[in-house]
């Protein structure tokens, strides 16, 4: 139903408009009744899809990747479609608007998106506000800084919503990876993001020993574009900072091998959806095998299948998220995966 009728009326509109209209209807159906009935079509409980990683409890392996519900509005909603958690974010100190429309581009022949959203939200404390409502699913929090923040500053930024976020998550996730921030990226060298991270866990521990709670979980997300040298340094300050993680990878500024026409592929910005696949998972085992799989990986970048899923689970990721393939598939595509996964218990 969602491929021959749903998805053709949403790409008749503008992507935005499109992601717009969607969260719309998403959150009236909910408050009407219809959040069992997405649950009972979508949902699939079993204690075998389960996983515990970086001392977390996730229901199953199937999570919303960050920039699909960007301020902490559906996250509950959408749980409904069987994720096994949702990411919020990226979220930054101060509300922006991000970077001008048009800026959101569908690339059907590829079944791929460009994205030049510039970390649009409405700010930290304004998600806060609606993240106190209790959580029917585990929510991680996706941190970044804002635009107008010089790199030179950009600790600052990381921090104030770390310290916001850090009673309404379960995990955290630094985003130093956007290719739509002018600069950001720089953070991925290693002298900045050592810096960065010793901070972040520094704080960590401080807040939890404030509390007299737990640590929370702290990821690393990393750009697809990265050499095999910036990987093994990316290895070298996960191992050095003990840092819990790395989700691989974000969007990349590639444009190899596309079938869409250069009017659209000539868009400025991140490439997520089919394009994606290869590399990302390249980039998940390389990262398994020269850290002897020393901590966990979260895969994410052109899942359109169980079969997908699961290359990326061979390849050594022990989670994975959806964004595009959520777009393209229709939210089926998390119990497909899902029955996939029981499969190799028969």
């Amino acid at each position: 139903m969602y491929k021959s009728f749903i998805r053709p009326i949403l790409f008749l509109f503008d992507a935005e408009r499109a992601h717009h209209l969607t969260f719309s209807l998403v959150h009236f159906l909910s408050n009407i009744g219809f959040s069992g009935i997405f649950r009972r079509m979508y949902t699939l409980e079993d204690t075998r899809l389960e996983r515990e990683v970086f001392g977390l409890r996730f229901k199953n392996p199937v999570g919303l990747a960050a920039g699909f519900d960007k301020d902490a509005k559906l996250y509950n909603e959408l749980s409904d479609f069987g994720f096994g958690f949702v990411e919020i974010g990226t979220l930054t100190p101060k509300p922006q608007e991000g970077n001008p429309k048009k800026r959101l581009f569908r690339l059907k022949p590829d079944q791929a998106i460009i994205n030049r959203m510039g970390f649009n939200n409405q700010g930290v404390f304004d998600a806060v506000e609606r993240l106190k409502k209790k959580h029917r699913v585990l929510v991680g929090g996706n941190i970044g800084k804002n635009k107008i923040t010089p790199n030179t500053a950009a600790v600052k930024d990381y921090l104030i919503c770390f310290d916001a976020l850090f009673d309404h998550v379960d995990y955290f996730v630094v985003n130093v990876s956007s290719p739509n921030t002018p600069g950001l990226r720089e953070l991925q060298d290693k002298e900045p993001l050592n810096a960065l991270l010793r901070q972040l866990k520094e704080r960590n521990t401080t807040n939890a020993e404030r509390q007299s709670v737990k640590q929370k979980p702290i990821l690393l997300k990393i750009a697809p574009d990265l050499t095999d040298e910036q990987l093994l340094d990316i290895i070298s300050i996960v191992e050095t900072t003990r840092i819990d993680g790395v989700i691989a990878t974000n969007t990349t500024i590639s444009r190899k091998d596309l079938k869409s026409e250069a009017v659209q592929t000539e868009e400025t910005g991140g490439l997520s959806g089919k394009p994606l696949a290869k590399r990302s998972t390249e980039v998940i085992r390389f990262l398994a095998e020269k850290s002897n799989n020393a901590f966990p990986i979260i895969g994410v970048g052109g899942i359109h299948s169980p079969e997908d899923v699961l290359e990326k689970l061979n390849a050594g990721a022990a989670l994975i998220q959806l964004y595009t393939g959520f777009i393209y598939e229709g939210p089926s595509l998390v119990k497909r995966i899902n029955k996939a996964l029981l499969k190799r218990f028969n």
